[in-house]
């Protein structure tokens, strides 16, 4: 299996950005893909997630109304929209895909905001 996270970048505080995840390498109808994030000097949190198979969708209190994540079955890709984007939403943003049994990470992509 192979997550290949891109979009990020230095945006101002208010911009937006949309992160892409191109997954590879198996069926995903049974997966929950999601994104989370890592901030520097803090753990890795949960952002966003969604079902392939049904499309439900969770996000983060810090990020509901601000963010959308979604996929496109066609392309095997995942995305996150992210909108009036905070300095604290500075980080590392991992894509994710995960069963019962199984858990894939892909690469970081760097979200800076500056205010």
């Amino acid at each position: 299996v192979q997550l290949q996270a891109s979009g990020g970048g230095l945006v101002q505080a208010g911009g937006s950005l949309r992160l892409s995840c191109a997954a590879s390498g198996r069926t995903f109808s049974s997966y929950t893909m999601g994104w989370f994030r890592q901030a520097p000097g803090k753990e890795r949190e949960f952002v966003a997630a969604i079902r392939w198979s049904g499309g439900s969708t969770y996000l983060a209190d810090s990020v509901k109304g601000r963010f959308t994540i979604s996929r496109d079955n066609a392309k095997n890709t995942m995305y996150l929209q992210m909108n009036n984007l905070k300095p604290e939403d500075t980080a590392v943003y991992y894509c994710n895909a995960q069963t019962i049994r199984n858990n894939y990470w892909g690469q970081g992509t760097l979200v800076t905001v500056s205010s």
